[in-house]
């Protein structure tokens, strides 16, 4: 029966397992659990590929417990139960693992199948998933279970990955490897930190390789033909997908250009471009707002073109906007004051309009249109003082004028009418 690459090698040991050194290094928490051999109920929570399901299958086998494995996009809570039926009619002298994949794809009531049997100690529950527990999790598992994060494996560490199975793949075919240079840099880079995938693209390289005597060579074509787009993770349903819109957006607001375009690349790539779109123009009026109020318009047009155009052509207009918002003057004093003023709303901290701003009409018991509204285009510099906020909010301040040139611009213009009115 044919078996993955990926299958085949699958690490047995915690000291086999490329990266995720935070949690598995000689001294980190998750790797002295296992050595104690006192497992809690964990989540496992990071990308495909990452080892979850390796490092849960190594922990049962040195605990020596009996492991149970199901996915919970094809398990049922009467695979639980057929489970614990099991345990009445025999003993795990270690006790049970149960490995739930997925765990994001069983819904309230069936996550609470589990609580029972996690509480009375039949059954060690180590969950797995590729989205933030925190969102996707019931609060009751997450509080009786310790979640470990599963990071992106690093290009350093997929290199060894790749070297390792390119050995074995030189042994199981008798061939030797002819790599061109930055071949197996290239898969490693292009695996997205994703082992599984790399491994399965060595694999296609020996299976679709044509031997020249004894040697097999591996060129950087090649490579990229079996890697093309692997590494893109943009699930747009998935946490990646907005991990990706927040590190765009948080690059702009902190001005570095080179991440912009990073993930901004990311996005075009993995065909998210309305997404992408979509941010952009948050980005203009959010993070640079009224230190340069010309960026809204601009990024405006900008988008406009991009979806008129379509890619590949789009990623131009899409680049200046990122690329000039990133090197912009920022300010977030608009929506500051506009939030501020919608948290007193909220609050019920509202108020009669002040009785000159209302809408001209007769008071009923005068019959009196007039209401006291001073117009201010009959006054010097189109401004005369006069109340606006409801009685309740006079003397209440949500604006701030940043820092910035624009903004201390119409300050130092309105201190100095509103000081020689």
């Amino acid at each position: 029966m044919y078996q993955p690459l990926a299958d085949l090698l699958r690490p047995t040991t915690l000291d086999e397992v490329y990266g995720q050194e935070h949690i598995l290094g000689p001294n980190a928490v998750l790797r002295r659990l296992i050595d104690s051999g006192n497992i809690p109920n964990m989540v496992f929570y990071g990308p495909s590929g990452t080892g979850k399901t390796t490092v849960a299958n190594i922990i049962a086998k040195q605990t020596n417990r009996t492991l149970y494995k199901l996915n919970a996009t094809t398990a049922s809570t009467a695979d639980i139960k057929e489970i614990v039926a099991q345990l009445d009619t025999f003993m795990a002298p270690n006790g049970v693992l149960l490995y739930l994949d997925e765990i994001q794809s069983f819904n309230k009531k069936q996550q609470q199948s589990l609580l029972e049997h996690i509480e009375n100690g039949k059954i060690t529950l180590i969950a797995s998933t590729t989205e933030n527990p925190y969102f996707y999790v019931f609060n009751a598992i997450l509080s009786r279970s310790t979640v470990f994060e599963f990071k992106q494996i690093s290009a350093e560490a997929a290199l060894k990955a790749v070297h390792r199975a390119v050995a074995f793949m030189e042994n199981r075919t008798a061939l030797k490897a002819q790599a061109e240079e930055g071949a197996l840099e290239y898969i490693a880079m292009a695996c997205g930190g994703d082992l599984r995938k790399a491994m399965n693209a060595v694999e296609v390289l020996f299976s679709a390789g044509q031997p020249q005597g004894g040697v097999l060579p591996l060129t950087l074509s090649d490579a990229k033909a079996v890697t093309q787009k692997s590494a893109l993770r943009a699930d747009r349903d998935g946490d990646n997908h907005y991990d990706l819109l927040s590190a765009l957006q948080k690059s702009i607001r902190g001005s570095d250009p080179d991440a912009a375009c990073h993930y901004l690349a990311r996005l075009l790539e993995a065909g998210q471009m309305p997404s992408a779109c979509r941010r952009l123009m948050v980005i203009a009026a959010e993070d640079v707002g009224l230190a340069y109020p010309q960026i809204i318009p601009i990024v405006n047009a900008c988008v406009d073109m991009a979806l008129k155009l379509g890619m590949p052509e789009a990623r131009i207009p899409l680049g200046d906007a990122a690329v000039l918002m990133a090197t912009s003057p920022k300010s977030n004093s608009g929506h500051i004051a506009l939030d501020a003023a919608m948290a007193d709303v909220r609050r019920g901290k509202t108020g009669n309009f002040p009785r000159h701003l209302q809408n001209v009409h007769a008071d009923s018991y005068t019959m009196e249109r007039e209401q006291g509204y001073l117009y201010p285009h009959d006054y010097p510099n189109h401004w005369v003082r006069q109340q606006y906020l409801p009685d309740e909010l006079v003397g209440t301040h949500y604006y701030e004028y940043a820092d910035n040139k624009m903004e201390q611009a119409a300050k130092q213009y309105w201190d100095k009418i509103k000081q020689n009115p």
